[in-house]
């Protein structure tokens, strides 16, 4: 039985989009499930669009994910390198086969020529604007040339390119894992260019040889490249390798929140969320975008919300480590409709693996976010805080938010609270509990509340009219966990200096 071998095969012209991520993830998935390898190809073809630093964003992101490859830029492997640009000397033996098999034509046709061909079609309304079957005979190629004109112009170095020369008839039929047999009229397809004039192959040319020579059985990749996939048989078909071609699966687009079109960046910057896995700082512009990572989602959350976006398990389970996600998943499972991404759901995810994060490693997280704030407690304090906190926050940095008065004392009070339950007599009652809690020698969460029980019992004012105007003078709001725990772990000396501070600063309704 032939091992199965996936490649994922970004271009580093810019962030990876986390539709990229969710196809690397898939068949990073499929390869495992499989006992197969997972390869990275770097296919930098596009020398124009190239970013340096885009590379190793790609590296870092999958990385951060657990998406690990097998082969690849760093992991050199049988059929290294795999870069692109590293292996250009392997392609152009592969467009001059094709040349001379009459699968594909030289082409000298200027930019300014190629326009005045799609203009005129575009008035004339003959037909797609476009370098194909019908078109290729009123141009400037080797068809239309004699071979000494041919010749003389490739001896003389004349700027060209090599298109592939599609059929004029017949179907070009492809058999989909995912959306089952899809044909084509051959006729309706362009002449792609194979190989440039700056002696780069197309992305057509080198995924194919590539994907040829590093043995990949399985093409796992995004709904866009649909169109491009009958040309991509053809290849297969003009260089001798039909039998060697690897089966093919198009993922579901990924969708707005509404549910209308593709989830672009824009969305993102719109709605207030990323589409990047990490920030992205564009070296052009210095325009900074945000990421999963810096948003303060795990990478377990990220990984788990990409592979239910047009995969389900058949089941209700929603929550997966990546030992189960490999377990679970399989193509047939993988809708052909477009997946709608939903922030709420992201959100609802990363909380999902903050609960199962034991406290003691929440603590040192939201340690780090303190020492951010010049904060410097006790570990053990900052254990118990999370714990009484971390049901109520969706991320780590939410903390913070709900847990600020813990370190803090409050510096205004929550005017409207105040209106509702600051009455006339709550600074009386307040001052009265503040000298009874500073005669305490233990300071505890019973004796704290023996004390204001006793206090109720003896004022016959009940909780009802002590403890909102309390949880006001400690927290600054009405907002927190269970009041005793907070007195106990601010202390008896600041509890005591925020009663009376909030007396002499909240008025009087």
């Amino acid at each position: 039985m032939t091992k199965v071998r996936v490649r994922f095969a970004p271009s580093p012209t810019g962030p990876l989009h986390m539709g990229g991520v969710r196809t690397a993830l898939y068949n990073y998935l499929f390869a495992k499930k499989q006992g197969g390898d997972f390869l990275l190809r770097i296919e930098d073809t596009d020398q124009n669009r190239f970013i340096p630093s885009a590379e190793e964003y790609i590296l870092e992101s999958l990385s951060w994910c657990g998406i690990h490859w097998d082969e690849g830029p760093d992991r050199p492997g049988p059929y290294t390198p795999y870069r692109q640009s590293e292996r250009k000397n392997l392609y152009r033996q592969y467009a001059l086969q094709l040349a001379e098999s009459g699968h594909a034509y030289y082409a000298f046709d200027t930019p300014e020529e190629l326009e005045a061909m799609r203009k005129k079609m575009e008035s004339e309304k003959t037909g797609n604007p476009q370098y194909d079957s019908h078109t290729r005979t009123l141009m400037k190629n080797s068809l239309t040339l004699s071979e000494k004109e041919v010749n003389q112009r490739l001896e003389n170095g004349e700027p060209h390119v090599i298109r592939i020369k599609t059929p004029e008839t017949g179907e070009v039929v492809l058999e989909d894992l995912i959306r089952g047999t899809v044909r084509v009229n051959a006729s309706l397809l362009d002449d792609k260019v194979l190989f440039k004039g700056d002696g780069m192959p197309t992305y057509h040319l080198a995924n194919v040889v590539d994907d040829y020579l590093m043995k990949i059985t399985h093409v796992i990749r995004g709904e866009e490249w649909l169109p491009s996939a009958p040309l991509h048989v053809l290849l297969y078909r003009f260089l001798g390798w039909e039998k060697e071609m690897p089966r093919f699966a198009h993922l579901p687009l990924l969708l707005k929140p509404d549910g209308n079109g593709k989830l672009s960046k824009r969305d993102g910057d719109r709605l207030g969320f990323p589409v990047f896995p990490l920030q992205w700082k564009d070296p052009a512009t210095g325009e900074t975008s945000s990421g999963y990572r810096e948003s303060g989602y795990f990478p377990e959350a990220f990984v788990n919300i990409l592979a239910l976006l047009g995969w389900n398990p058949g089941t209700e389970k929603e929550t997966f480590s990546m030992k189960e996600l490999v377990e679970a998943f399989s193509l047939e499972r993988v809708s052909k409709s477009g997946a709608r991404f939903d922030p709420e759901k992201a959100r609802w995810f990363n909380h999902q693996y903050l609960q199962k994060k034991n406290t003691e490693e929440l603590a040192e997280l939201f340690l780090e976010e303190l020492k951010e704030r010049d904060h410097f407690p006790h570990k053990e304090k900052v254990i118990r805080i999370t714990e009484m906190i971390k049901e109520r926050v969706n991320f780590v940095h939410e903390m913070w938010e709900q847990a600020a008065f813990f370190f803090e004392a409050p510096t205004t009070y929550d005017e409207k609270f105040a209106k509702k339950r600051w009455r006339s007599d709550t600074p009386e009652n307040l001052l009265l509990i503040a000298d009874r809690l500073e005669n305490l020698e233990v300071f505890s969460i019973d004796n704290i509340e023996n004390t204001l029980h006793a206090y109720m019992e003896e004022s016959g004012k009940g909780a009802g009219k002590i403890m909102p105007g309390l949880r006001l003078a400690l927290v600054g709001a009405g907002i927190g966990p269970d009041l005793k725990e907070i007195m106990e772990i601010l202390g008896k000396e600041e509890v005591v200096k925020r009663i009376r501070k909030a007396v002499q600063e909240i008025p009087v309704n």
